[in-house]
């Protein structure tokens, strides 16, 4: 493991999951095996999430559509705070949700909205103007 990837990893958890307040899944990858938590952590946000070929914000918003169209709406809160953290909006994010109906459907974008109202809610963000 390079000193690089180790800081590169840092940065980039540091961009998504700034004030998330929620357990985060490295800390639970960490309380089951130490040493998987972290080489899933190097490889997931440090090699992954840290590529360069599309930008963060587009990244968030594939990451949203994927997790709304397959109902992992614990998942789906962390990243709706990630795509916030790197400057997604608001109604960015909800135009995302509302596009997956025709593949998850209704009641996913339902589930789906209400999480990222739960999130703006919690960061004073909520009604929208």
């Amino acid at each position: 493991m390079s000193k690089e990837l180790v800081e590169k990893t840092q940065k980039t958890a540091a961009l998504y999951f700034k004030d998330v307040t929620d357990e985060k899944p490295f800390d639970l990858w960490r309380a089951f095996d130490k040493d998987l938590g972290k080489d899933l952590s190097l490889f997931i946000t440090g090699q992954m999430y840290a590529r360069e070929k599309i930008p963060h914000k587009t990244r968030q918003l594939v990451t949203i559509a994927t997790l709304t169209a397959l109902s992992r709406v614990d998942e789906l809160k962390l990243h709706i705070q990630a795509a916030l953290n790197v400057g997604c909006t608001p109604e960015e994010i909800a135009e995302v949700i509302f596009q997956t109906f025709t593949y998850g459907g209704i009641p996913t974008v339902n589930s789906a909205l209400k999480t990222l109202r739960t999130v703006l809610e919690e960061k004073g963000m909520w009604p929208l103007s």
